[in-house]
Order: structure tokens, then C-alpha cells, then sequence
């Protein structure tokens, strides 16, 4: 009965995920043209992607304070535009010093 309720489980998952992914490719099939709906699209990845990332940075550390600090030394660098690898590092070392001060 448990291998019933497993497999109907994932055959659920599976068509949750790809209803929305084939949904679109069936149901518009010419070219988008308005500008509203291409800057929408364009831009709602990077959307989600900070949705995502900005809680979670400030639940990072187990102080509020050292973690808005590694936020704004990130963004203050990145501003300048320091690489990846320099912005995280200088983060990380922000943190660390705050949380050993704080």
C-alpha cells in the first residue's frame, strides 16, 4: 500500500512541474510583442533569484546587525564593481568581525 501512495505521490510532483513549463510552449505559440509582458518575463528570473537570496542573508548569521553589515559591505563593493569572488570574501570577513564584536 506504502508503494501506492509513493508512486502517486511522484506521478503527482511530475505533472505539477511540467504542466507549467509545457503550458506556455502550447498555449502561445507566436511571438510576444508587447513590451510590458517582454520586460515582465525579462526581468522576473532576477526577481525571484533576490526574493530568495535577501532572507536568507539576513538570516545568515545569529545577529541581525553583522549580517545587514555583510550586506552593505557587499553592496558598497559590488557598487564599484568588484568582482565575485572579492564581494563574498569581504562579506564573509564583515560578518565574521561582527559577529566577534557584536
Amino acid at each position: 500500500m506504502t508503494a501506492v501512495y509513493i508512486t502517486l505521490a511522484i506521478l503527482t510532483m511530475a505533472l505539477v512541474t511540467y504542466i507549467p513549463r509545457v503550458l506556455p510552449l502550447v498555449a502561445v505559440r507566436h511571438k510576444i510583442k508587447s513590451p510590458f509582458v517582454n520586460s515582465f518575463l525579462y526581468y522576473m528570473p532576477y526577481a525571484v533569484l533576490a526574493g530568495m537570496t535577501f532572507p536568507a542573508i539576513l538570516y545568515s548569521t545569529s545577529s541581525m546587525p553583522s549580517a545587514i553589515l555583510a550586506l552593505a559591505a557587499a553592496l558598497l563593493l559590488s557598487y564599484f564593481g568588484r568582482g565575485l569572488v572579492s564581494v563574498a570574501l569581504a562579506a564573509v570577513v564583515v560578518a565574521f568581525i561582527a559577529e566577534r564584536v557584536i
